[in-house]
């Protein structure tokens, strides 16, 4: 089955949509006003069972099948929140707010969620129950996790969950997935190596923490390099060093380092996790000073579930006629691996064709890929409940 013709007759009205999403974006778990444009849609499908303030400020809504003797309930989640950059694309319908810019497509992940569900409400061409799921706060806030903390699974007794990212440099309305990991669990870290400062003249009057600071960052490249199965994935990056002065002529008293760890593997993120801490402390002791080591585990790794895999593949396929199900593992992250840890599920990458990457000022999802997304969105219901199994 190709793009189903009803979103052909919509995409102008998705699109305006998800323009209007993009011209007002909010941030994390403030996205008070995207959520009752959410609800707002919803209600004028007709649907009425709508949660609100699930999660904070996430949108749940129910649609019943025309039947439900399969007893079958799916859950389809698309993430609301902004992020806090100034949007440089001079589009007619760029943000209106100035340093907030929905710059990683969730304006299009709303919108195309949106579109399934009117279309859903419309046919009710399925045997079970779907649930709509708008997450707030996938930009570092964690809304995935507080949904699930809400009750989102169990409550709704949702068996199946999946969701979809739009994907830069690759063609528009194409599909691509893997089994198993498919993003990384994305976990943070602040080092603060501690000397005894001094006059930059008399460096052997002080103990220079910017010495061993400097060793430890290049030592951290050796868990990649040394100690991670070089067939497995690992990203160390110190992306923030910062000193207690800015003078020209001080050796600081202490040097503070922030960055990341990305892994997809569960022991290597212990590992990492392990050496990172063995590496700073012992560093700093080798050059007489001392370290502070925060270390805290953000987002789990997104984790496709094998069968879920192949169904989803499978609704993409009848789309666009063909799916990637190898697509390489990306080391950026996605909360939406909380409901993953809950349920068995997939998550899908939708081509967003040429132009800037997530999170540039330059972004800009592209409005062609709706009917192919909202297609998707609904074959899953369709197909893993149908009428007439």
């Amino acid at each position: 089955m190709p793009i189903k013709n009803r979103f052909a007759e919509t995409h102008a009205e998705i699109t305006g949509w998800r323009r209007h999403l993009h011209m007002h974006p909010e941030l994390q778990f403030d996205v008070h006003e995207t959520a009752q444009f959410v609800e707002d849609r919803l209600r004028e499908f007709g649907i009425t069972d709508i949660t609100t303030g699930i999660g904070q400020t996430g949108v749940v809504a129910v649609i019943k099948g025309r039947t439900d003797t399969s007893g079958r309930v799916i859950g389809l989640r698309a993430d609301m929140d902004a992020l806090p950059i100034h949007e440089a694309t001079g589009l007619e319908y760029a943000s209106t707010v100035p340093g907030k810019m929905h710059a990683c497509g969730h304006d299009g992940h709303t919108a195309m969620l949106l579109g399934a569900a009117q279309y859903l409400a419309e046919t009710r061409n399925f045997d079970g129950t779907a649930v709509m799921i708008f997450q707030p706060a996938e930009e570092g806030g964690g809304g995935g996790r507080e949904m699930v903390k809400d009750g989102l699974m169990d409550r709704w007794n949702i068996q199946e969950v999946y969701g979809m990212h739009n994907m830069p440099g690759y063609p528009v309305g194409e599909f691509a997935i893997r089994a198993g990991a498919l993003l990384a669990a994305t976990d943070e870290f602040v080092l603060t190596i501690t000397g005894q400062g001094g006059h930059a003249a008399a460096p052997h009057e002080a103990i220079d923490p910017n010495i061993a600071a400097a060793h430890v960052m290049l030592a951290l490249q050796s868990i990649a390099s040394r100690a991670v199965d070089p067939l497995k994935n690992v990203v160390v990056s110190v992306c923030a060093v910062h000193s207690d002065t800015d003078a020209f002529n001080v050796i600081p008293q202490s040097i503070s380092m922030r960055g990341t760890v990305r892994t997809l593997d569960a022991d290597v993120r212990d590992l990492a996790e392990t050496k990172l801490k063995q590496i700073t402390d012992l560093t700093a002791q080798a050059h007489s000073c001392t370290a502070d080591i925060v270390y805290e585990r953000g987002y789990p790794a997104t984790v496709n579930a094998e069968l879920n895999t192949e169904y989803a593949a499978e609704a993409a396929a009848s789309i666009a006629g063909s799916v990637d199900t190898n697509t390489p593992p990306i080391m950026a992250g996605e909360d939406f691996s909380y409901m993953l840890e809950e349920r068995p599920g997939a998550y899908i990458m939708i081509g967003n064709g040429d132009g800037a990457t997530v999170h540039h000022p330059a972004y800009d999802f592209d409005d062609e890929a709706i009917p192919a997304g909202c297609s998707w969105f609904a074959e899953m219901v369709e197909r893993r409940m149908p009428i007439d199994a």
